[in-house]
């Protein structure tokens, strides 16, 4: 079977394109014949070394894909051959509270993802999905909607009628944003581009707010709220945003730090904090529980017709790269031309 490893810590010319022999399942395992997979900017850091895992060298990469379950090892009882499924972010993070042995497990950084054709997961680590998805936007699941669901429902406890800001027009961001108005919260995005911004109203954000031409963009939302600030906050930018996003939200309010855009430090207010009585919480992906929940609710706000913003979910997948061109499709992610996330069809 052919099978992208990383080679070495040279960026993405270390991605090859090898051949391996085909896995076989062992007790409680099952073999996936992958279909689709996503890209993640997680997979771009990994791969080019700089995201601070220590990964065994050969490894495979990407943890986001959808595969059909061909074969089934011995005691395996929650899927059957046929199935469609994708792996969980974490192997072991079943449910509960994260921990640092869970965070051994994740796909396609502390143990081999799933960039190959035929890929071997433990029955517990995958889930079944929504029927009314294709492969590509199934595959979009597993990271980053997943971690947007958690930020603002388990963790963010997000309410109807809170408001929401998010950063940019990445897969976590235009999650977070379908989800919080399907339950009921406005929403102010942030792009650089005018012609994202569009498409982000389009989804139902109610105000946008173009960072470049507005470099003081927490002001802006200072202003669009009454001089109250944002409930909830999705901070995907990391280190160049974190400390607008400490103005803008509000007294008591939410922050869930999931990305590093921007970088991995700098200098944090943290008099502001404690002032503002600021929740800041690390977000890193969820649990099987929280995705067997997200896919419920996806499944229940199925739109036969429509728009997303009024009649549910619909994953937003810019672009479909065939697996071939894997490292095509890293080198697109790179430019930030993309709206949503990058698929990979096998």
């Amino acid at each position: 079977m052919k099978v992208w490893e990383v080679q070495s810590k040279e960026g993405l010319d270390a991605l090859t394109l090898v051949e391996r022999p085909e896995p076989q399942p062992k007790a409680g395992q099952v073999l996936l014949k992958m279909r689709a997979a996503s890209l993640n900017y997680r997979d771009l850091l990994t791969i080019k070394g700089a995201y601070g895992s220590k990964q065994k060298l050969p490894f495979v990469p990407f943890s986001d894909g959808v595969g059909e379950v061909v074969a089934v090892g011995d005691g395996v009882t929650r899927v059957k051959v046929g199935d469609r499924v994708a792996g969980i972010f974490m192997q072991t993070w079943l449910e509960g509270d994260f921990s640092l042995d869970k965070s051994k497990s994740a796909l396609g950084g502390a143990i081999d993802g799933i960039l190959a054709e035929y890929v071997t997961l433990h029955e517990d680590g995958v889930v079944h999905l929504p029927e009314n998805l294709s492969d590509e936007e199934a595959a979009s699941l597993p990271c980053a909607a997943v971690t947007a669901w958690n930020a603002l429902t388990t963790d963010g406890k997000l309410k109807a009628g809170d408001t929401v800001l998010v950063q940019g027009t990445g897969g976590v961001s235009v999650f977070a944003l379908q989800f919080a108005k399907i339950m009921g919260a406005q929403v102010i995005a942030t792009s650089s581009s005018d012609v994202k911004l569009d498409k982000l109203k389009q989804l139902g954000a109610s105000e946008v707010i173009n960072y470049k031409t507005t470099p003081n963009w927490d002001e802006k939302v200072w202003e669009l709220t009454n001089q109250v600030g944002v409930d909830r906050i999705i901070e995907v930018g990391g280190a160049g945003t974190f400390s607008k996003s400490l103005r803008a939200v509000r007294y008591g309010g939410y922050i869930g730090l999931i990305g590093v855009l921007t970088g991995l430090s700098a200098d944090v207010s943290t008099v502001s904090i404690l002032h503002k009585g600021i929740t800041v919480q690390g977000i890193y992906v969820g649990s099987r529980a929280m995705f067997e929940a997200m896919n419920r609710a996806i499944a229940l706000w199925a739109a036969p017709f429509g728009s997303i913003a009024l009649h549910g979910i619909k994953p937003i997948v810019d672009r479909v790269f065939p697996f071939e061109e894997a490292r095509q499709a890293l080198e697109y992610m790179e430019s930030g031309a993309h709206f949503g996330k990058i698929a990979i069809r096998f």
